[in-house]
């Protein structure tokens, strides 16, 4: 569904990736882990198109997709959840949910509601609370929400796990499960690597903008682990 090849970033006369090279498949979900500064969200970054390659190829669903807007690649199915839950404060958690899929009306949005409140219960109950005045873990679940709202092909999910307590990490990675089990696939970047490598199928282990190790979870796992500490 997604391929990287050769993929270089760079920032001013700082290197951000580094011949970075993954695939991943329908369904499935890949984790990239990393000290800070590894650069996981360059890469996250650069496959949704805030940030242009300065060389390398992206493709999604066999069409190269490396030179086109942000909008576009959204429009064919990449969804994106980014760092930091970053909802809108003073619109509700429904607004901040629909918001994902301005293109969606009437019935469609509807439905697509009815379906996300089945994954996130709590949706139901806070719909019209302002979602500034949620707990983190609830603000980081509606930020999800809003990228699923657009059913996505391919979700990156940037630092979903960071900051949250264990009750809101088990709920978050239900939804990642309930995304593979529809085959959505899901691209991670996560610096907590222990609950990630828990629902991840593969995994890459970034350091310095390059891929030092990659694998399955099981594989990686303590390559990963050392990593969280660094």
């Amino acid at each position: 569904m997604l391929s990287i090849s050769d993929l270089h970033v760079a920032y001013g006369g700082t290197r951000a990736l580094d011949g970075v090279s993954l695939d991943i498949a329908a369904g499935q979900t890949v984790l990239l882990v990393g000290a800070n500064g590894a650069g996981k969200s360059s890469l996250i970054n650069t496959v949704i198109g805030l940030v242009k390659a300065r060389s390398g190829t992206i493709s999604f669903e066999g069409r190269e997709i490396t030179s086109l807007d942000a909008d576009v690649r959204a429009r064919l199915g990449i969804g994106y959840s980014p760092e930091g839950r970053r909802v809108f404060p003073t619109m509700s958690v429904k607004d901040n949910v629909l918001a994902g899929a301005p293109q969606l009306k009437g019935q469609e949005l509807s439905r697509r509601w009815d379906y996300l409140v089945a994954a996130f219960g709590f949706l139901a109950e806070r719909q019209h609370q302002m979602a500034g005045q949620l707990s983190g873990g609830q603000q980081q679940l509606v930020a999800i929400a809003r990228a699923m709202c657009g059913a996505p092909k391919l979700l990156l999910l940037d630092e979903p796990f960071l900051g949250l307590a264990p009750v809101w990490i088990e709920q978050i990675s239900a939804a990642v499960r309930r995304m593979q089990n529809e085959g959505i696939a899901v691209l991670m970047a996560e610096q907590m690597a222990r609950p990630a490598l828990k629902i991840a199928h593969y995994g890459h282990v970034l350091r310095s903008g390059v891929i030092r190790r990659s694998g399955p979870t099981a594989e990686i796992r303590g390559e990963a682990l050392a990593e969280e500490y660094l």
